[in-house]
């Protein structure tokens, strides 16, 4: 029985830590059928609407890349191109695609206006990223994760260094705690995930084994850690005014070679992307004229070293939203 058929993904930590593994297993499988060019097409005459009100390119790219593999259409709208919550009510407008679209991949800022599309439209809605929530990123990073090292799950170790408040900490640290893994956050006191958070992911981790540290402190997160883990300092949407503040708060967390010499020779660097690591973008460069360094949250000699995986990470963002598709719409995918 395949237990996500016709489920939605609106946070990872809604479902089984084994359902999760089902998933990891199926997308790996069909990375192997895309890279041998096996692959079998499941999902013919299906109709995918993708709803973005945040800009995207990793995540739009895999879900088209992913549908059109498995024979599938995608219909991309912005907020400009819909009437969502402005003209239309949103359970009016979920009500509509439900009936036109086998699924939504819904991308925005509100996890509540996830919800509601959800609850109304009736066929499958994925977060493609709220401020809350990221999981198909997590989907992503723990495939990666698995390829990059020997151990089971439940025996890695991760590190998330930087601003923990919105989707990528609390989604790392919610992860982490389904999935019986040890997880480090470093951040200052303000830039730690919410009470609520934390506390949701205490009760995962008394079920799963997981370690759960919050810390300030990020050489006690780092060292001896499988991975290091962080994101832009600035989060979209938030007010660019916040910039210099961030800077001056978050550079201790700035992931450096002798950070990543701490955590070991085993350690490898990761980011969901985009990220600030050189000059050619105009916060690389603004800082590097603020600072004479290359690369914000992170080195640019951490991110081109031969221990990033950024990339394996990104590319693995379509190969675990085809296995997501794929699961939620057929009933014997795994």
């Amino acid at each position: 029985m395949n237990y996500w058929y016709q489920k939605s993904l609106l946070r990872l930590s809604d479902h089984p830590q084994e359902e999760v593994l089902n998933l990891l297993l199926l997308a790996t499988r069909l990375k192997a059928e895309k890279k041998k060019g096996i692959e079998d097409p499941l999902l013919f005459g299906k109709n995918i609407a993708l709803i973005f009100e945040k800009s995207s390119t990793r995540t739009r790219c895999a879900f088209e890349v992913a549908a059109a593999d498995q024979g599938a259409h995608c219909t991309f709208l912005t907020s400009q191109d819909t009437h969502f919550g402005s003209k239309e009510s949103l359970h009016d407008s979920a009500q509509v695609l439900g009936r036109m679209y086998d699924a939504i991949g819904y991308r925005g800022f509100e996890q509540q206006h996830l919800a509601t599309i959800a609850k109304e439209a009736g066929v499958p809605v994925y977060n493609a990223l709220t401020d809350l929530d990221h999981p198909t990123q997590m989907l992503a990073d723990l495939l990666t994760m698995r390829e990059h090292s020997d151990k089971p799950l439940n025996e890695l170790s991760f590190a998330y260094l930087g601003d923990a408040r919105f989707n990528m900490g609390n989604s790392l640290l919610l992860m982490g705690a389904l999935m019986g893994i040890d997880v480090r956050i470093a951040a200052p006191r303000q830039y730690q995930p919410h009470q609520q958070i934390v506390a949701h992911a205490n009760t995962l981790a008394q079920k799963s084994g997981a370690k759960l540290t919050i810390t300030e402190d990020p050489l006690q997160a780092v060292r001896g850690v499988d991975f290091v883990h962080t994101d832009v300092w600035l989060s979209m949407g938030e007010d660019e005014d916040a910039w210099n503040e961030r800077i001056e708060h978050l550079m201790p967390y700035r992931v450096t070679p002798e950070l990543m010499k701490l955590a070991g020779e085993q350690a490898k660097f990761m980011h969901c992307l985009p990220s600030y690591h050189d000059r050619k973008t105009n916060a690389g460069n603004a800082f590097f004229e603020q600072k004479k360094l290359v690369g914000v949250e992170v080195a640019h000699n951490v991110f081109s070293s031969p221990n990033s995986i950024v990339f394996d990470q990104a590319e693995n963002r379509m190969h675990t939203i085809k296995a997501l598709l794929v699961a939620t719409l057929t009933k014997e995918a795994l």
